[in-house]
């Protein structure tokens, strides 16, 4: 990933809390027929540090937990808050005339070698952690166990398991650092303006880096 310095994001509980807010990581390995890339949510484990250990668990039809290379490393790709840019939200525009349009965004890549895990009761406690997870905003939330017991067992037996212990983290934040303050500020006003969801996370992003500078 092309990471110029003023948009590099290296602190790990900053990196992991996008992990945790934008869990659909993208798999991508190296099989038999080139690149292949898997779209899967994904947990976080803090463990072992400084990085911790990604999990997830994918069809047993789906090929990738066979047909991956255990020699080269994984790459899974988190991708946070993006939005377009207009050059009509900055001041400079006013002044000079010399502005382009951009893209911001939040994105986090993580490597590491990745393993199958076929045992059974990994995968049942996995799905049971996974489900709870996402579970957890509803009042009512749903259970593994409010399913039938050997229904479940049916499921699970036809899931593997993927773990991969982080190697490398890396993160980019391209919020307008790049731009003057008075930029900034435009850019803030203007997401902030637009309201849709990524917009407003943008923006968020924007006043914190501006904040931190």
């Amino acid at each position: 990933m092309y990471l110029p310095s003023q948009f590099e994001e290296t602190r790990i509980e900053v990196l992991r809390q996008l992990i945790a807010e934008h869990p659909l990581g993208m798999l991508v390995t190296l099989s038999g027929d080139g690149l292949n890339a898997n779209h899967i949510p994904f947990l976080i484990d803090p463990e072992p540090a400084p990085f911790g250990t990604l999990r997830a668990h994918v069809a047993r039809a789906n090929p990738v937990w066979r047909d991956f290379s255990a020699d080269i490393e994984s790459l899974v790709v988190f991708q946070g808050p993006h939005t377009y840019i207009t050059p009509s939200w900055y001041e400079t525009k006013k002044q000079t005339g010399m502005v382009v349009p951009t893209f911001n965004y939040a994105v986090v890549h993580a490597r590491g070698t990745l393993k199958a895990i076929e045992d059974q009761g990994w995968l049942r406690a996995f799905v049971e952690r996974l489900t709870d997870r996402f579970e957890a905003p509803r009042s009512q939330p749903w259970k593994v166990t409010d399913a039938p017991d050997d229904f479940v067992q049916k499921l699970v037996g036809s899931i593997v398991g993927l773990e991969m212990p982080v190697s490398k983290l890396m993160g980019k934040w391209k919020v307008s650092q790049n731009r003057p303050a008075v930029d900034r500020a435009g850019v803030i006003e203007g997401l902030r303006e637009r309201g849709d969801e990524n917009a407003v996370a943008m923006a968020y992003e924007v006043a914190l880096r501006a904040a931190e500078s």
